[in-house]
């Protein structure tokens, strides 16, 4: 196999522009496409407790977009990544994608965060059929509301809970909780930990929404202390999440807790210190410090250059910008939207040691879950 070039240029926020004209489809269709340029739109929240793991994860995406541009492009063209931060408001995410479309003519999108805002957007992808590769923190539900638009790598959150319910009953733990982000994904989320729950015949012990600028940190944590459930699975991003830990043994818990993907395992080390060995987290890409799999080794060299952060958040950008540009690559230097679906719809590949598969009735291409350890340093044990 010919060892295959990856592209990018870096994630810039872009202000102070003028108000959008009207889209024509038909012209949209194609834009974004030039002799020497592909552009692709990003949007998704940049700011916050939030914004910080996004900032990671595009970064990842960033080291394998600059590899392929350092290279010449894909058919001479390089990928130019335009980044809008959408503070993860509906509204907000909405005008990003019109305006990514009308004045930065986007030919396609790229890692886009968020379930409530993917699923605002749904009409606005639809209408300009421009395709959305790799999306990050999106609910099973907001997917099935982009399906022919969107294509998602990860696996769904309904797989992960899944994976974490079996984990903990086969241990012995029936006694369960939830602590999600108040947002509708989060929500979703929680109805899935339930739905895994219920197949076993259990109910979660407590379920506890969980503002997402922090806010409700503390009554979050003594609700989960209250509640004396054995552990907590946790659909919390940023900081979150190790603040809520914190709260809960504050509180006199004494729970485990078991984080979803969304979970930044290094972060939550810094908060929350020596207690951290107790943490385990579902991962949906392979393990980035694998020595075995040589693209995985070219992630870390990429990194080390870049001085990007090692980790699971930088390596899945990476994996969806590499799953993007083989997209690109495949499609060849007629380069539609519409050729781009066709790719994407018949697209298998492996990825750093990871089967993606489009082919199938789902619009999400992986099923990988590996449970990981952290420890106090922030490291993670397979």
């Amino acid at each position: 196999m010919h060892r295959r070039n990856f592209i990018a240029a870096s994630a810039a926020a872009v202000a102070g522009l003028g108000p959008l004209a009207p889209i024509s489809c038909a012209l949209a269709a194609e834009n974004g496409v030039t002799d020497t340029e592909i552009v692709l739109g990003h949007t998704g929240i940049l700011s916050g407790p939030l914004g910080a793991p996004i900032k990671v994860v595009m970064a990842g995406a960033g080291l394998a977009f600059d590899a392929v541009n350092a290279q010449g492009g894909l058919s001479g063209r390089k990928i130019r990544l335009v980044s809008l931060d959408d503070e993860l408001v509906p509204e907000k995410a909405v005008a990003n994608y019109e305006k990514l479309l009308g004045e930065h003519r986007a030919f396609a999108f790229f890692g886009c965060v968020g379930s409530g805002t993917t699923a605002a957007a749904a009409k606005v992808l639809n209408q300009s059929g421009a395709p959305m590769v790799g999306g990050y923190a999106v609910s099973d539900s907001a997917r099935e509301k982009v399906a022919g638009s969107g294509y998602f790598v990860r696996a769904t959150f309904a797989r992960e809970a899944q994976a974490l319910v079996q984990h903990l009953t086969t241990i012995g733990v029936s006694r369960i909780g939830v602590a999600y982000l108040d947002n509708p994904g989060g929500a979703e989320v929680a109805r899935l930990v339930e739905a895994a729950l219920a197949t076993l015949q259990l109910k979660p012990a407590v379920a506890v929404p969980v503002k997402g600028d922090g806010s409700t940190n503390d009554a979050a944590g003594k609700a989960l202390a209250d509640s004396k459930a054995q552990a907590v699975v946790m659909y919390l991003g940023g900081g979150i999440g190790g603040e809520v830990m914190k709260s809960a043994w504050t509180a006199g818990g004494r729970q485990m807790f078991y984080g979803m993907s969304i979970v930044p395992g290094d972060v939550t080390a810094r908060l929350v210190g020596e207690k951290t060995s107790g943490l385990a987290i579902s991962q949906i890409v392979p393990y980035p410090w694998s020595e075995v799999d040589a693209g995985t080794r070219e992630y870390r060299q990429l990194a080390e250059r870049a001085k990007v952060d090692i980790g699971y958040l930088s390596y899945e950008g990476y994996v969806n910008a590499m799953v993007m540009v083989e997209a690109l690559r495949r499609t060849g230097r007629d380069l539609t939207r519409a050729k781009l679906h066709a790719t994407l719809k018949s697209m298998k590949l492996r990825v750093s040691n990871m089967e993606v598969d489009f082919t199938g009735a789902s619009n999400t291409g992986s099923r990988f879950i590996e449970m990981v350890r952290v420890t106090k340093e922030g490291k993670f044990l397979r």
